[in-house]
């Protein structure tokens, strides 16, 4: 048995998770200033739950970090010890 945490992205299709997923990594490193994100996207996120306006700029809320940490331990990224 696996003990696998849900998290709002795991409702979407591969494709449009793997996408917010890397979107959601660019509002947690600050990159949206240099390389604006899609209004969409942003939108999409701020619904879920997984970003927040702040003075006009995304920022990542603790589910967002919750979200990209789950979805680590699934394959999408390297876990590291």
């Amino acid at each position: 048995m696996t003990d696998r945490t849900q998290t709002p992205l795991a409702g979407l299709g591969l494709d449009t998770a793997i996408h917010l997923r890397w979107v959601l990594r660019d509002v947690k490193g600050r990159r949206t200033r240099f390389m604006p994100a899609n209004p969409d996207d942003l939108q999409m996120l701020a619904e879920m739950g997984l970003i927040e306006m702040r003075e006009l700029v995304p920022t990542i809320t603790c589910e967002g970090e919750r979200a990209l940490a789950a979805s680590g331990n699934h394959g999408w990224t390297r876990n590291r010890k």
